[in-house]
């Protein structure tokens, strides 16, 4: 099969638009729609549902999305190593991120170490935490940031950082008249949440979370991406939570952030490694992440080596 194919179907996998993927992809909207024809008749699936006004992807379309992402993370892994060697680094890390973190930590973390040590290469990777796990295991990679640490063998999690939940609604939505929402205010609305299938430590801290309100959940989709969730909220399914500052980062003009009420719950960031001796650049790494300054009332320990 071919990458290009892969490529367009993520495209339109994230937007969920086919004029808005064909403009981000830089072609007609009339080949795009071809192609994504195509795929589908080669794998035999559907992988788009458009029973609606509103084009959804299927659970099959979501979980070759999460293969996608993982087979051209691989293939940019490779190119970029190879990049990184001709350029003369030294030493290199490979860091894997999944998509619901709060990715300004994370961008603030790797300028000081191209500050503090630049002959040592970053290649980062935006990953689900199952896709993680492997990557880890096969020394694809050397640290991984996720929301779980259901670690399996092998493996050691220590927590990072931890982040206020923020719930994520559309715009024009009831909610908005409050500058604070409480918890079970929100929980009278429908929600798009993670997908339990998607191994995301996000679901199961999200859940534990409502698990404990007054309000049950209706829960009106899951999803296995946050692109995904923002859309379907935007797009007025259902509003979501996750860590605000990084739907700031998506800069969409369907969706607003309020906080929530009271002592608001967290999400915690967890650091993957193998276990053993680090590496000394990796022991450097981690020492830097252990020296970002944690938000109020985090009231978590610091990893230790």
């Amino acid at each position: 099969m071919e990458l290009r194919l892969l490529r367009y179907f993520v495209a339109v996998a994230e937007e969920l638009h086919l004029a808005r993927a064909a403009e981000r992809l830089g072609i007609d909207q009339s080949p795009l729609s071809r192609a994504m024809r195509d795929l589908e008749k080669a794998l035999g699936v559907a992988l788009f549902d458009r029973s609606n006004r509103q084009t959804r992807l299927t659970w099959a379309g979501q979980v070759l999305l999460v293969e996608c992402r993982r087979v051209l993370t691989t293939l940019d892994q490779a190119i970029q190593a190879t990049k990184g060697a001709a350029q003369g680094y030294q030493s290199y890390l490979r860091i894997a991120i999944c998509d619901s973190l709060a990715q300004p930590r994370v961008a603030t973390l790797l300028a000081r170490s191209r500050e503090e040590e630049p002959e040592l290469g970053i290649r980062v990777f935006e990953l689900p935490f199952s896709q993680q796990l492997k990557g880890l295991h096969n020394d694809l990679l050397d640290i991984g940031f996720a929301l779980s640490d259901a670690v399996n063998d092998g493996l050691v999690a220590e927590p990072a950082w931890s982040d206020p939940l923020s719930v994520i609604v559309p715009t024009r939505h009831p909610l908005l008249a409050h500058a604070q929402v409480k918890l079970d205010d929100a929980l009278k609305f429908p929600l798009v949440l993670c997908h339990p299938e998607a191994a995301s430590g996000c679901h199961h801290q999200i859940e534990a979370v409502l698990g404990g309100a007054a309000v049950a959940p209706k829960v009106a989709d899951r999803v296995t991406s946050l692109g995904v969730m923002l859309t379907l909220v935007g797009a007025g399914y259902g509003i979501g939570f996750c860590i605000g500052s990084q739907v700031q980062t998506w800069q969409r003009q369907d969706i607003a952030i309020r906080s929530l009420a009271g002592a608001p719950p967290t999400l915690t960031t967890y650091l993957l490694r193998r276990q053993g001796e680090p590496s000394e650049p990796m022991k450097r790494f981690i020492g830097r992440v252990k020296g970002m300054s944690p938000p109020p009332d985090d009231g978590l320990p610091p990893i230790t080596d």
